[in-house]
């Protein structure tokens, strides 16, 4: 019976390591949400994850990605199983309070878009601090035609500040399936695929400066980028 006491308590610590700090209802609830996102993706735009086990199974990661759609958060977060994501989102999102609380609860913080939002990186330093994976589009806004555009500056912030691991993202196809200038996305118009990159230390990135760690990031994400675009053209 300890046996099996010490068995059930280590698998709960495990399970905590998802998202430390949280609660074991707020981890079902987003476990749930993220099981029927992922099968919604499956279904709808027939979802691909390429190598999403390059993500450490704990400690702060810093997620970075193109940013093609509202899709990209969920597609790319509820692919991740073996942890839960953090999320930036613009702050009129929050204005509507019942969807306000759902991404609140779902780990989001609010930013606003435009200028720097010293609180929001406050917020997301101490979440990785704390163990935590943040998911960053560093342009800042989605794509207007589906292409990589510019990397802001603000996410050297966090990588000077934050000794994590950067985990490069590509996606594709959620340009396709829900483009900026739609209120609605389109079922079934295209698959997506989610490419996820090597970790690579913060420290490593920034040991050449604050240019050529950028330099180097956008060239990963345009890599892994285009890999996914192959994927979805075979």
């Amino acid at each position: 019976m300890i046996q099996r006491r010490g068995y059930t308590l280590a698998m709960f610590q495990r399970y905590r390591l998802r998202h430390p700090g949280s609660s074991l209802p707020h981890l079902w609830f987003f476990d749930i949400c993220r099981e029927t996102a992922l099968w919604y993706f499956f279904i709808v735009h027939r979802l691909r994850r390429v190598d999403v086990m390059n993500i450490p199974r704990e400690g702060p990661v810093l997620l970075i990605a193109n940013h093609q759609s509202f899709y990209d958060p969920p597609a790319i977060g509820s692919g991740i199983r073996h942890r839960h994501a953090d999320f930036l989102a613009r702050a009129s999102l929050f204005k509507f309070k019942p969807f306000g609380w759902l991404i609140s609860t779902l780990n989001s913080t609010p930013i606003k878009q435009g200028a720097g939002d010293a609180g929001a990186m406050k917020a997301t330093i101490e979440k990785m601090r704390n163990g935590r994976m943040m998911l960053v589009f560093p342009e800042g806004a989605r794509s207007p035609d589906g292409d990589l555009q510019v990397f802001q500056r603000g996410v050297a912030v966090l990588l000077k500040r934050a000794h994590c691991q950067v985990v490069p993202v590509g996606i594709s196809g959620a340009f396709e399936a829900w483009p900026r200038w739609n209120k609605l996305p389109i079922p079934f118009r295209d698959k997506i695929v989610v490419c996820y990159g090597q970790p690579i230390s913060s420290d490593e990135l920034m040991a050449e400066g604050t240019d050529a760690a950028l330099g180097r990031l956008r060239n990963e994400v345009q890599t892994l980028f285009e890999r996914a675009k192959s994927i979805r053209a075979s």
